[in-house]
Formats: C-alpha cells, structure tokens, sequence
C-alpha cells in the first residue's frame, strides 16, 4: 500500500472528470460532500435490466465511463467540494492480467481510493484478499502499476 499526494489538483481533475484516462476502472463506490453529501454504489442492480440482457453490465460493478458524468455534473461549478473519496479498481480481467493466474486467485479485487479534502488529493492503493498467502509480491506490483499509469496520463505526484 502506498499513499501518493497529487502535486497539480486542478490538472489532475480535469483528467479524473473530463478524459478518458480513468474509464477502464471499476468504481465500488463514492461519496461527495458539497452542498449536500452525495453516496454511490457502484454495484449494479440486476433488477433493473430484467430480462434485457443487451444493457446488463459484464461487471458487478459499474465501469468509472458510466459514472463519470454523474460525478463530474455534481462537482462541477464555481464552488469546490468540501470533500470527496472514489473508490475505484481494476476490472478481474486485468487483474489476472496483471497478477497471473497463482496471484489473482487470492487477491480479489486491487482498488485504490482518490480522496480530495482541504485543497489536496492523496491516492492511495489497496488490495482485498480472498484468501491468504505469505506472499506480498502482489502489493508491489499493484503499487507500481499505479506509479506508471499515473506517469502514462502525465499526472505529477510524490510518494508520502
């Protein structure tokens, strides 16, 4: 686990909310205080597609792509949020991409948590565990792919 502080906020939000950047991540859920304090659940309700199969999502949780301009119609305006956390992670196909097979088997999901509060934004990266095993070599993997994809879309942080 590691816990990154964005150096540009106001570049970085322009990516999170106005690009593509982040659209291939899961969001679990979200919570966002401004004028009133907005929760998300991510997860999918099933129920609501019924029997069309065309809409459904192949996920169990929403793509960051669908939610994105839910988020960015709630933040946006002349006034900053008081606070706001995203918790979002990678989909279980690039996951067991990124892991392997032996890997992915024990780490259920790898989630890193956005949280903006008092003008700054820290990231920081997790793993949740279906299993156990002595073998830690999954955190450093997670915590460098996340260095690099944040170097790839030109986001400038320092580790904290």
């Amino acid at each position: 686990m590691i816990a990154l502080q964005i150096k540009n906020t106001r570049q970085f939000m322009s990516t999170l909310l106005a690009s593509e950047s982040f659209d291939g991540f899961l969001m679990d859920s979200a919570e966002l205080k401004i004028a009133n304090t907005y929760m998300i659940d991510g997860h999918v309700n099933e129920d609501f597609f019924g029997e069309d199969e065309s809409d459904k999502s192949e996920y169990d949780l929403s793509t960051w792509k669908s939610l994105r301009p839910v988020c960015y119609e709630l933040i946006k305006g002349k006034r900053t949020p008081v606070s706001f956390k995203f918790i979002l992670c990678l989909t279980p196909d690039k996951k067991e991409q990124l892991l392997g097979a032996e890997l992915s088997g024990v780490v259920s999901s790898l989630v890193f948590i956005i949280r903006f509060s008092e003008g700054h934004i820290i990231i920081t990266t997790g793993v949740a565990l279906s299993g156990f095993t002595l073998d830690k070599s999954y955190e450093k993997i997670w915590d460098d792919y996340m260095k690099r994809f944040l170097s790839g879309i030109n986001v400038e942080y320092e580790e904290i």
